[in-house]
């Protein structure tokens, strides 16, 4: 049985990733609107801008809160919890290695990449946000 206290963390944690990835799209919104595209030509470099250097660091704060996630929600013993812990951390850390794969050579492929897989991370921690318990209801 998990524990009421636990998940209540695991629904806090899990907002707090839904912000950082909120934060995330925005910081890489602004850098392909006012940043300069790398082409298959011409790479740029992970912290040629400050926009990009914030997105990058943002990016390795993310892999570690995600780790933390699904630490905690192993710890917990929370089955969807677990579950969608483990799809979100996969979902960043593929959205990393395709951001990584777009900065060397600016592939649009790389780029929807980088997209749907930061959706499917936003869904994964949106949900338990809506199914896990508030401090109320325990």
């Amino acid at each position: 049985m998990p524990d009421a206290r636990a998940a209540v963390r695991l629904r806090l944690s899990s907002f707090g990733l839904v912000a950082m990835l909120i934060l995330q799209f925005v910081l890489g919104m602004i850098y392909n609107l006012y940043g300069t595209a790398p082409t298959s030509s011409k790479s740029v470099g992970m912290f040629s801008s400050p926009v990009l250097a914030l997105h990058v660091i943002l990016f390795f704060l993310l892999v570690i809160a995600a780790v933390m996630q699904l630490i905690r929600a192993v710890g917990s013993r929370h089955r969807l919890a677990m579950a969608l812990s483990a799809v979100g951390l996969i979902g960043i850390l593929g959205a990393g290695f395709a951001g990584i794969a777009f900065i060397g050579n600016g592939a649009a492929g790389s780029s929807l990449g980088m997209s749907l897989l930061f959706a499917v991370a936003l869904a994964s921690y949106a949900v338990l946000v809506l199914v896990l318990p508030t401090a109320s209801t325990t």
